[in-house]
């Protein structure tokens, strides 16, 4: 509950193409002694950092790169970077890239300035005794919202499983949404990230932390998303939605980060742990079986989000509107190839996974109607290989 009531920093935002750049002139006049810039081999082959680091070379700003990032930002991996930021006398960080990138480098930033704890230890709500060190950031996906959110999830292989340092100080400064980076995103990305910005706001939404604030910026994601994500899938050069989608990801973002998300996150972390699986992908599989579970607690919701995505009208009933939304996300998912199940999956591991899963829930999530460990069970079998076409068999 703590992110209902502290004050949550807000980074300024440069916006459009071209502003990876202007951060980089900008960061370059902020006299840091040194900078890291965190981001991922395929992002530094193709030559996306050449603006950020053209602009911080022309500001006379020193830095280094450390392009080692993987999926998922393992502790082994944060902790090469930790070494590199401290041997090279760095003073702050640029995050480029995507979700791990941003990721590992607020973990980086914690663990630097508090240096008696490991990265295991600073895991939880506000663990670093000092303030983390200054970062900036650039996103090259529009997903994960990290760029103004308050948490890192990093990965602890070692024990399967996820880790959330949570602490809104590492909140960047400043960040860019330059859409002339996402060019070049696969479909695929496109649409797994899309809709994990698109899950952020709904959970936001759905759930019992909501404010006026979260919601205006939820219902804002959600319009943008419907607007844009088929487009920025099917046509990946077009600017201006990918423009819209990395704002729509940033305001999903803000309002997660003030009224959290709930049970499809909570299952995605599982999947994340065991299976490695993309959290944007985890997501989008599961997003249309929690919202229907969750249904009859939210019906009044579901259908403001089925005006704003513009899949229905005002004068609908309430139960109309609400189908029209769950349909809609239905339809979406379909349109940009997200799989209805997830091929990792083992029918061994589902107690396993459904038990930690409630426990995330429900000692951290403001979900609006819960369920038992069976429920959960039941829901998490439906996306096992093979469920989908047992099922229409049996009908």
């Amino acid at each position: 509950m703590v992110t209902r009531f502290i004050p949550i920093p807000q980074p300024t935002l440069l916006v459009g193409p071209g502003s990876s750049g202007r951060l980089g002139q900008a960061v370059a006049g902020f006299g840091h002694s040194k900078i890291l810039i965190v981001t991922d081999s395929i992002i530094s082959k193709l030559g996306l950092l050449t603006p950020l680091t053209d602009a911080l070379t022309a500001g006379g700003a020193q830095f280094v790169v450390f392009d080692e990032i993987t999926p998922d930002a393992p502790i082994p991996l944060i902790e090469r970077g930790i070494e590199v930021f401290q041997s090279n006398g760095c003073d702050a960080i640029v995050a480029f890239g995507g979700g791990s990138s941003m990721d590992a480098s607020k973990a980086i930033a914690v663990a630097v300035a508090n240096p008696g704890k490991s990265l295991r230890s600073l895991a939880g709500y506000l663990k670093g005794l000092r303030s983390p060190i200054k970062i900036y950031a650039v996103p090259t996906t529009a997903g994960t919202g990290s760029e103004v959110t308050v948490a890192a999830v990093i990965s602890d292989p070692a024990n399967q499983r996820k880790l959330v340092i949570v602490d809104p100080r590492m909140v960047p400064k400043m960040a860019a949404l330059d859409p002339s980076l996402m060019t070049g995103l696969p479909p695929h990305i496109t649409a797994a990230t899309g809709i994990d910005a698109l899950t952020h706001a709904v959970e936001a939404f759905i759930g019992n932390w909501k404010t006026p604030y979260s919601d205006g910026m939820a219902l804002s994601a959600v319009g943008l998303i419907f607007e844009n994500l088929r487009t920025a899938y099917s046509d990946g050069k077009n600017l201006a939605a990918r423009e819209k989608m990395a704002l729509a990801s940033t305001y999903a973002g803000f309002a997660f980060t003030r009224a959290n998300v709930g049970y499809v996150h909570a299952i995605a972390h599982q999947f994340g742990g065991k299976y490695h699986t993309p959290h944007g992908l985890a997501n989008a599989i599961m997003l249309p079986h929690v919202l229907k579970y969750s249904a009859p607690a939210i019906t009044e919701k579901l259908a403001q989000l089925a005006v704003r995505a513009k899949v229905g009208t005002e004068d609908e009933s309430s139960d109309v509107l609400a189908q029209k939304f769950l349909d809609a996300v239905d339809q979406l998912n379909a349109d940009l190839g997200i799989p209805k199940v997830l091929d990792a999956l083992q029918e061994s591991d589902i107690p396993d996974l459904a038990r930690a899963a409630c426990h995330e829930a429900h000692t951290g999530y403001p979900v609006p109607r819960y369920m038992t460990q069976e429920q959960c069970e039941d829901m998490i079998r439906k996306v096992l290989p093979g469920a989908v076409s047992s099922k229409k068999k049996k009908g």
